[in-house]
């Protein structure tokens, strides 16, 4: 599997399930460049679903230009992110992967997201939304010195 992606999930090849193993590879290498060329020009990401400190209004954040900016205010803030993906159910150009995100941040301090991550995509494999199911909050209790 992928450094930095723990995968104990079915490894049953479907399309989205793919486009999601690419997305996470290219988060956990640091490659914003080829993350968002995963997605339609169109694609949106919403992550978590709902207004956040990352989208205060909740709309996601669209297009290209979109996606990017979010890498920027998202996931290029952590020295170092990793996927823990303990199930995943495909069905029709989806995909739902139930697990966990654990976030290194710069402060010396870790952080994991637990939720269900679903990604869709289009006829050519690319994602057209990744969406986010999290809460910040809980996601915030687990802060601690990172081991």
């Amino acid at each position: 599997m992928v450094e930095g992606v723990h995968w104990s999930a079915s490894t049953e090849p479907h399309p989205a399930r793919e486009a999601a193993l690419k997305s996470m590879s290219a988060v956990t290498r640091g490659a914003k460049d080829e993350w968002v060329a995963l997605f339609t020009p169109d694609g949106v990401v919403e992550d978590p679903v709902g207004p956040s400190v990352f989208d205060p209004e909740g709309f996601g954040h669209h297009g290209h230009d979109g996606i990017a900016a979010f890498w920027d205010v998202a996931i290029a803030q952590a020295s170092r992110i990793e996927f823990h993906i303990h199930d995943s159910f495909a069905a029709g150009r989806e995909v739902a992967n139930v697990g966990s995100i654990t976030t290194y941040l710069p402060d010396g301090n870790v952080m994991d997201a637990e939720g269900v991550f679903v990604y869709r995509v289009d006829e050519s494999g690319l994602i057209r939304s990744m969406r986010a199911f999290w809460e910040f909050d809980r996601a915030t209790a687990t802060l601690r010195p990172a081991e």
